[in-house]
C-alpha cells in the first residue's frame, strides 16, 4: 500500500509502497475514503510539531472497515467510520475522569499502537502512523476506539472533516460553559478550524461573531458560515477594533491559528468575566505573555481546549446529526480536492493561505 511519509524535518513528503501487517487485536484495518489537509499536518512536516521520525502523516480521515482483529467487538466489514487522531484507552486517569480526548496512554504510546509495535515497514524501518492512524495512506490499521460509525448519507469528504477540523473548532464552542445563548465572539484565525469555530458560535445563538485573519480573501469566506463583523489585523490593531464594536471587548475570544500573540490579544479583547480559548497549537517551547493584574481584577479565564474539549465519539454524533439536519455547512468547507499524489499541492495551498480546506480523495 502507499503511503505519505515524513523521513526529515523541512523536506517534501513522500509517497512511498510500504508493508503494513495485519490487524492484532483490538484493531481494525481501514480502507480510506477521504482524508482532509491539516496545517497540522504541515506542523509536523516542518519540525514545528515534532514527533519520532519516520512517520506517515494524516489525522483526518474517514474510510470503510475491511478487516477486524480479535476480540473487536461492534465493527465489522463494510462498516463505513469517521477516524479519531485520539484512540483514549479508556483505562488511565485522563479516560476515567471524563477526558478522553487527553487520554494519558494514548499520549504516551505516540506513533505506535497500544502494544508500543509499528504496522507499517519500509524495508526493515518502522513507521509511526501520526495520532495512530496516519491516514494518508490508501489502507490504515489503527485501534478500534478510533472508529465511530457513520450512516451511508454522510459523504466521506463531509466525515473526513468532522474528524478533526469540524470536532476541534465547533466543539471548542459547544462544550465550553462559558458559551451561551446572546454572547459576543471574537475568532482568530480564518482556516478550518477557526471558520468552524463561526459555526460553533452561530449554533450556540451567539449575537456577535467578529471574524480577525490577515487575508481579505479568507474574511470575506467566513461570511458566509455567519461572522457579523471582520477585521484585517495586518491592517489595524484587532484589539482596538473588538473593543469598537463591542464597548467593552467580547465573552469569549478563540485563537484558532495558534500564536502566542494572538493569546495575549485574545485576553485583551475580552470583557470582565470574559474567557480566552487556546485552541490552534503555538510551536513547541513558545510561552504567551499575559497581563495578570488585568486577568485577576477583570476575573478572565484563559483556558485550552483539545479536540473539541470533550469526548471525540460525543462530539461526532452530534455534529454528524447537525449535517444532516442542515445546521451546519460542511461542504462549503472544503474549496479543492486532491489525490494521495498530490499531496504536496495540498500542503503549498496552505502556505499560500487559500481559503477552506482541501481533501484527499481515495479512489
Amino acid at each position: 500500500m502507499k503511503s505519505a511519509v515524513v523521513y526529515e524535518f523541512g523536506k517534501p513528503v513522500q509517497i512511498k509502497d510500504l508493508v503494513q501487517d495485519s490487524p492484532k487485536a483490538g484493531e481494525v484495518k481501514i480502507r480510506m475514503g477521504a482524508a482532509g489537509v491539516c496545517a497540522s499536518d504541515y506542523h509536523v512536516m516542518h519540525g514545528n510539531a515534532v514527533l519520532p521520525l519516520p512517520v506517515a502523516l494524516g489525522h483526518e480521515g474517514a474510510g470503510t472497515v475491511i478487516e477486524v482483529g480479535e476480540g473487536v467487538r461492534g465493527l465489522n466489514p463494510g462498516d463505513r467510520c469517521i477516524l479519531s487522531f485520539v484512540s483514549n484507552c479508556g483505562h488511565c486517569r485522563t479516560c476515567r475522569t471524563g477526558l478522553p480526548n487527553i487520554c494519558e496512554t494514548n499520549i504516551e504510546t505516540g506513533v505506535m499502537q497500544f502494544d508500543g509495535t509499528a504496522r507499517l515497514h519500509d524495508g526493515d524501518l518502522d513507521i509511526g502512523q501520526m495520532a495512530k492512524i496516519g491516514v494518508f495512506s490508501e489502507t490504515i490499521v489503527a485501534p478500534q476506539q478510533a472508529c465511530h460509525l457513520i450512516p451511508d448519507e454522510v459523504p466521506f469528504p463531509v466525515a473526513a472533516l468532522i474528524g478533526c477540523c469540524v470536532t476541534t473548532g465547533v466543539g471548542a464552542v459547544i462544550n465550553n460553559p462559558a458559551a451561551k445563548p446572546g454572547i459576543s465572539v471574537a475568532v482568530f484565525g480564518c482556516g478550518g478550524v477557526g471558520l468552524n469555530v463561526i459555526q460553533g458560535a452561530v449554533l450556540m445563538g451567539a449575537r456577535r461573531i467578529i471574524a480577525v485573519d490577515i487575508h481579505n480573501h479568507k474574511l470575506e469566506f467566513a461570511y458566509k458560515f455567519g461572522a457579523t463583523d471582520v477585521i484585517n489585523s495586518r491592517e489595524t490593531d484587532p484589539v482596538e477594533v473588538i473593543k469598537s464594536l463591542t464597548g467593552d471587548g467580547v465573552d469569549m475570544a478563540i485563537d484558532s491559528f495558534g500564536s502566542t500573540k494572538i493569546v495575549a490579544d485574545g485576553v485583551k479583547s475580552l470583557r470582565r468575566g470574559g474567557t480566552a480559548v487556546m485552541v490552534g497549537l503555538v510551536p513547541v517551547g513558545d510561552t504567551a505573555s499575559v497581563d495578570v493584574v488585568d486577568m485577576i481584577r477583570g476575573q478572565k479565564t484563559l483556558v485550552g481546549s483539545y479536540y473539541g474539549s470533550s469526548s471525540p465519539h460525543e462530539t461526532f454524533k452530534k455534529l454528524v446529526d447537525y449535517y444532516l439536519r442542515g445546521r451546519i455547512d460542511i461542504e462549503g468547507l472544503i474549496t479543492r480536492t486532491y489525490s494521495l499524489d498530490q499531496i504536496n499541492e495540498g500542503f503549498s495551498a496552505i502556505e499560500n493561505g487559500e481559503d477552506g480546506r482541501g481533501v484527499i480523495v481515495f479512489p
